[in-house]
């Protein structure tokens, strides 16, 4: 797993749907230079649950659980305290003091996404993203699209990434965000500022993710 460091800052997020601005201090973290490809995903877990196949192709047709399962796994295998503690209940508690693997907060990932950048995408789209006008309906290898100033592939297009963050726990209880944009949506979709939402036992065709460690 390629981590590269990612000092930290300040991001400004905002939420389309209910016009909600904030701001948020991210501190220094570690994040995947790519999304979780499916090869790495089938040494960690045995398993091949994608719709389509390839090793450098990201993983995709899985849940929020299956990503927080396959950090905790991943962390084990490499002798680190995992992340995530599984409660009774479909309950899980994150431990920010872990140096475990696990997913990137949503304004971590919406700050690296951005790379010091302000407009809606880090470069141009056709240049950095497989989305609907460039992906010919299906996903890609990871890294076939020019990096982000961080260093960071596909952080728009290809596939969506699940974040630990919940969307609106008030308006829509368990579901968690999604960031990114896919391989079959519109460029308005690949913004760093758009936010998804789905319910975290979620499977589709384009919906991955990538993991981040603290900063040590």
């Amino acid at each position: 797993m390629n981590l590269l460091e990612v000092a930290g800052g300040r991001v400004r997020l905002a939420d389309r749907r209910t016009e909600r601005k904030w701001s948020v201090e991210v501190a220094d973290f570690r994040l995947a230079a790519v999304p979780v490809t499916q090869a790495v995903y089938a040494e960690v877990t045995g398993e091949r649950p994608s719709t389509s196949a390839g090793d450098q192709l990201p993983v995709e047709n899985v849940s929020w659980w299956d990503a927080v399962r396959f950090c905790n796994v991943l962390s084990e295998r490499e002798g680190l305290a995992p992340a995530y503690e599984l409660l009774a209940e479909e309950a899980v508690r994150w431990d920010p003091a872990s140096d475990g693997y696990r997913l990137p907060s949503e304004a971590e990932w919406e700050y690296a996404c951005r790379a010091g950048s302000t407009g809606p995408q880090y470069g141009h789209l056709d240049e950095i993203a497989w989305y609907r006008g460039t992906s010919d309906a299906r996903v890609h290898e990871v890294g076939g699209k020019a990096p982000n100033d961080w260093g960071l592939y596909d952080m728009l297009g290809n596939v969506w990434e699940w974040c630990w963050d919940y969307y609106d726990p008030e308006v829509y209880g368990e579901y968690r965000v999604l960031r990114g944009g896919g391989w079959f949506d519109q460029a308005w979709s690949c913004r760093a500022s758009v936010r998804r939402r789905s319910h975290p036992t979620f499977r589709i065709d384009d919906v991955g993710f990538r993991v981040a460690r603290r900063t040590v």
